[in-house]
């Protein structure tokens, strides 16, 4: 809770504002805790799948996932456990090896679920990270792929096989055929916080080696993603390769357009949004897991 006695900073006030969602973003505002629910906790221990965004240490933001059995999240009422670490080629590796800020989300693809949990990350001292709640936010279904983990025996140890400033273009048919992406974002106080974005694949446009652009969709009009852009444009992306368990990690800056013109450029959209790329890290088994087809989300526009 804010000084103001709302939930929310200036900057998810003034999305709310430009998308005339004041009044929805109040009513959304009340599900926002500083605690986790025992039924979140619970929610926690059967997730697979964790994503973690985080400024690495010259300010840019990245997103990345850590994975492993069920339990490998344990959640009480203040803390959320992560039996997991970035591996040595992931740019938060060294971020998440300090105490820093973290948004994380974790997904329930298969029963089209998520929740979010940010606060402030530390190392517990044996290989994994105890993050401290700041903010829980439990979302709705919408625009999730349904799609089941499946383990993948003998998986290597996480890898580097691409980096650079700008994305190559097998990585930019990578983006345009993503059917689901992970952003994290930053707020004026600095707490970070991940989000999810889905539709059919080419709802995520490659628009040039050094641009990616998407459309907004209508959401839970709490406008936490936009709203942090509105004051810093940092953002970092995730795209899951859900076949092979590799993953495309892109950073950059982001900014949001509100205009009509932009509304009816892409089916469904309430806004677009572009991201200036000005970083790409590509992970080979970046997790043990692979996932099954997809059944896309009857919400996706078409």
């Amino acid at each position: 809770m804010t000084s103001t006695g709302t939930p929310y900073h200036p900057g998810e006030r003034t999305a709310q504002a430009h998308a005339g969602a004041t009044d929805r973003a109040d009513h959304a505002g009340r599900s926002i805790r500083d605690t986790v629910p025992a039924v979140a906790a619970r929610f926690l221990t059967e997730r697979r799948m964790l994503v973690i965004g985080a400024a690495d240490r010259d300010g840019r933001l990245w997103a990345t996932q850590l994975s492993g059995p069920a339990g490998f999240l344990r959640a009480d009422e203040r803390t959320m456990t992560v039996a997991a670490h970035p591996a040595a080629a992931d740019p938060l590796a060294e971020a998440l090896a300090r105490p820093a800020p973290v948004g994380t989300i974790a997904l329930d693809p298969a029963g089209r679920r998520r929740m979010r949990l940010n606060g402030r990350s530390t190392p517990d001292g044996r290989g994994g990270l105890t993050v401290h709640a700041e903010e829980v936010v439990s979302n709705c279904p919408k625009y999730i792929q349904r799609r089941t983990p499946l383990d993948r025996p003998g998986a290597a140890e996480p890898r580097s096989v691409g980096a650079g400033p700008v994305l190559t273009l097998a990585q930019q048919l990578t983006a345009a055929t993503a059917d689901t992406f992970f952003i994290a974002t930053v707020g004026p106080d600095g707490r970070v916080d991940a989000s999810h974005r889905g539709g059919f694949p080419g709802f995520l446009e490659a628009a040039a080696p050094d641009r990616l652009r998407w459309p907004e969709y209508r959401g839970n009009a709490m406008f936490m993603t936009l709203g942090n852009l509105e004051l810093d444009p940092r953002a970092g992306l995730l795209l899951p390769d859900w076949e092979t368990g590799g993953a495309l990690l892109v950073t950059g800056e982001a900014h949001t357009d509100w205009s009509e013109q932009a509304r009816q450029s892409a089916p469904g959209a309430e806004r677009m949004v572009e991201l200036t790329v000005t970083g790409v890290r590509q992970l080979a088994d970046a997790t043990p897991l692979t996932w099954t087809d997809p059944e896309y989300s009857p919400a996706n526009p078409r």
